[in-house]
C-alpha cells in the first residue's frame, strides 16, 4: 500500500501509453488537469511533443495527446476562438504556462527518482554479492521492504520540494479559476445584452 502511494506521488499523472491518439477535452471540465501539458516548448527539458493534428475550424474543444515519456503529462492542442477576447487569451496563456511548469517539475522529478533508484538497487545488489543479472540473463530485483527504505528516503529528501510544488499548484489553479469565472460572467453578460428585444404590437 505504501509503495503504491509513493509511486503515485513521485511520478505524477500516469496514463496508458497505448493511447496514441488525440482526444477532445472540454474547457469546462476543470481549471487545469494535472494529466495535461501545453504544446509549448521550453529549453533544457524535453517538451511535450506537439502533434501535426489540427482540429476542425468549428471545433470548440481542446485536444489532448498521449503522455510525455518523462513527465507522464499529456500535451494539449488548445482551441483558440475566432474572436478570442483579451481576457480569454489571458486565461489560455496562464493555463499554458502552468502546464509547462507542471511538465518541467515532473520531468525533473521522475528523472531524478529513476536515477537514484537505479543507484540504490545497484548498491544493494553489490552488498549482497549479486550482479545486475543472473546467469539466465534475468534482472535481479529487490523486495518491497528493501525498496520501501529507498522510497521513504527519497520522500524525506524531497519533502520541501513537494510541499512547495503543492502550494504553487493551488496558487496557480486559484488564479485560473478566478479568470474562468470572469470569462464566464463576461460571456454571459454579452449574451444578455446582445439579445434582440422582442418587438411590441403597434
Amino acid at each position: 500500500m505504501a509503495t503504491k502511494t509513493v509511486r503515485r506521488l513521485l511520478r505524477g499523472p500516469s496514463y496508458s501509453r497505448a493511447e496514441g491518439h488525440l482526444r477532445p477535452c472540454n474547457h469546462a471540465e476543470a481549471p487545469l488537469n494535472r494529466g495535461c501539458a501545453s504544446v509549448q516548448h521550453t529549453a533544457g527539458q524535453e517538451s511535450p511533443k506537439s502533434s501535426a493534428f489540427q482540429p476542425a475550424p468549428d471545433s470548440t474543444h481542446d485536444w489532448i495527446g498521449p503522455p510525455n515519456r518523462l513527465s507522464n503529462i499529456r500535451p494539449i492542442t488548445y482551441h483558440v476562438p475566432a474572436q478570442e477576447s483579451a481576457l480569454e487569451e489571458r486565461l489560455r496563456r496562464l493555463r499554458q504556462q502552468t502546464e509547462v511548469w507542471n511538465h518541467e517539475f515532473w520531468a525533473h522529478q521522475n528523472v531524478a527518482f529513476n536515477k537514484e533508484k537505479d543507484e540504490y538497487v545497484s548498491s544493494q545488489l553489490k552488498a549482497l554479492g549479486l550482479e545486475g543479472r543472473d546467469q539466465q540473463g534475468r534482472k535481479h530485483t529487490l523486495g518491497s521492504e528493501e525498496m520501501a527504505v529507498f522510497y521513504k528516503s527519497f520522500l524525506d529528501t524531497n519533502r520541501t520540494r513537494h510541499a512547495n510544488y503543492n502550494k504553487e499548484w493551488y496558487r496557480r489553479n486559484f488564479r485560473i479559476t478566478l479568470l474562468m469565472g470572469r470569462v464566464a460572467l463576461t460571456n454571459a453578460w454579452k449574451t444578455v445584452t446582445n439579445r434582440t428585444p422582442s418587438s411590441s404590437p403597434s
